[in-house]
């Protein structure tokens, strides 16, 4: 009996301290969130309390960016450690778009797998599923599930793109099989109505686009009939998927466990719970901040009442950077009342200049990471290289291609990260030292639509970031020897 008890004691210590060197993961991404929408880096206007709580309690990063300034990529380089602009076909994706990622590629979920790692991503996707012409009431593969995740609850695509339904593992949530789903993105398919035909329907009107089949009163992009029974409200999103985010905490923990939480606040449409709706003075757009930030503090509640919260890392961060008007009329721009998005950046989702990926980045691991500032230069590509080494890992011969390991500047034992970072919008920029290149380009320099400068430009873009933030001072022809030398170590980089 007494060696069988002192092989439980010794069983119960080697567990705790593989616990202890591997402690668990999570990253929560929010949608759309600026530098400056949150109150710990300058937000007025609206306070985000739970989020300035890591912030206090942690690692807050005035130098990281998502590698795009849009979704789909950015999201792809997080997961792959690879820049998306090597690989066609990372654009912004339609939501019946196949997997983008390869199933025999390593990504970062495949990284915690081999480490012994519990695996799920939770909230929105949009980095398509199948294999192309997906039959959605079937099961739904290759997916999040073949690429390292033991669980997936998803949003396939975003909260204004059609299949507006829910995707657990392999399959459809609460889909009736009476009710077959069918989606479109060429033409109109079923008898739905849409927002440009029947706008007596909706509650949330369209600014530009997203007229098609509605559902749940707010028209989407993309044609969609059946599947009734499954589709997601809206104003219950936020509280679906956080709750799956709790249960597999709950379930996982016992054993290391990374956890991707995508957030789909504060993307379009803004529909804020009703606990949310009203509570500020910016409208939706503020409400929506407010239901992130709870999102935030329901996870790190769960943390504290299991007991994980000396053991678990928990990075908080965006995937590119602010929109107000992204193609519905919920009065962000108008309710805006002198709240600057990106703080004192220029640009914003969609842009080259500094607001489109330059995002709010902390990092909080109580009791490992000392509450304080970092100036050191991060991209969120490099979180692959970074926790590999944190758990022990060595990296093959083309994984992570272009993710760095900065695991010294991530837990505050250093202020320096990389000494580049590339930018990806309408063109690709590289900063390096002060300065940043934007490489020409003869796309539109400003998107009506949206309201945001776009930075593209056919001549040579350079700024001294130390003395001019805004980016408001073109000194490309004062400086043609730093434009050259910027422009050749970018074409080194990009292999060309």
């Amino acid at each position: 009996m007494k060696k069988i008890i002192s092989f439980f004691v010794l069983l119960v210590a080697a567990l705790s301290c593989f616990a202890e060197d591997k402690p668990n993961i999570i990253i929560i991404l929010a949608d759309d969130l600026g530098y400056g929408d949150v109150s710990c880096y300058g937000a007025t206007k609206i306070k985000t309390p739970n989020i300035d709580k890591l912030a206090s309690d942690g690692l807050r990063f005035i130098n990281v960016h998502a590698t795009s300034a849009t979704c789909t990529p950015s999201r792809y380089a997080l997961l792959t450690g690879e820049y998306p602009w090597r690989k066609k076909g990372t654009g912004v994706l339609p939501g019946n778009a196949s997997l983008i990622i390869p199933t025999n590629k390593s990504t970062i979920a495949t990284m915690f797998k081999k480490a012994g790692y519990a695996t799920a991503v939770v909230g929105k996707w949009h980095l398509g599923l199948g294999n192309g012409n997906l039959d959605w009431n079937r099961e739904i593969k290759p997916g999040p599930l073949e690429i390292g995740f033991d669980y997936c609850f998803i949003m396939p695509a975003t909260g204004d793109r059609v299949p507006c339904v829910f995707v657990e593992d392999h399959k459809v949530v609460g889909l009736d099989p009476n009710d077959p789903i069918q989606v479109s993105y060429d033409k109109p398919i079923g008898n739905e109505p849409t927002g440009k035909n029947n706008p007596e329907l909706l509650k949330l009107h369209p600014s530009h686009g997203h007229d098609q089949t509605i559902i749940n009163g707010i028209s989407r992009i993309g044609y969609m009939s059946g599947g009734k029974s499954a589709r997601w409200i809206d104003e219950d999103i936020a509280d679906t998927i956080t709750g799956k985010a709790i249960d597999f905490i709950k379930k996982n923990k016992s054993k290391p466990f990374f956890l991707y939480f995508a957030t789909h606040d504060i993307h379009v449409p803004r529909v804020p719970h009703p606990r949310f709706a009203g509570k500020t003075v910016m409208g939706a757009r503020g409400d929506v901040i407010l239901q992130l930030d709870w999102s935030v503090g329901a996870i790190v509640k769960t943390l504290e009442e299991q007991k994980l919260m000396e053991n678990t890392l928990i990075i908080f961060t965006c995937d590119n950077g602010p929109v107000l008007d992204d193609g519905y009329k919920d009065r962000a721009v108008e309710l805006a009342d002198g709240h600057k998005p990106a703080g004192e950046l220029r640009g914003g989702k969609y842009s080259n200049f500094e607001g489109g990926t330059r995002i709010p980045f902390i990092v909080m691991w109580r009791g490992k990471i000392k509450s304080a500032n970092s100036d050191a230069w991060v991209s969120q590509i490099d979180l692959f290289a970074s926790f590999a080494a944190l758990t022990g890992q060595s990296l093959n011969k083309g994984d992570a291609p272009d993710s760095i390991n900065v695991l010294p500047a991530l837990l505050g034992n250093s202020q320096k990260g990389r000494d580049h970072i590339v930018e990806h919008a309408g063109s690709i920029s590289i900063r390096r030292n002060e300065w940043k290149y934007i490489t020409p380009n003869k796309g539109a320099k400003f998107n009506k639509a949206t309201g945001t400068e776009l930075g593209n430009d056919p001549q040579p873009q350079l700024y001294n970031l130390k003395e001019d933030i805004g980016e408001q001072r073109n000194l490309a022809d004062k400086y043609p020897d730093i434009v050259k030398e910027l422009s050749d170590y970018l074409q080194k980089l990009r292999g060309l």
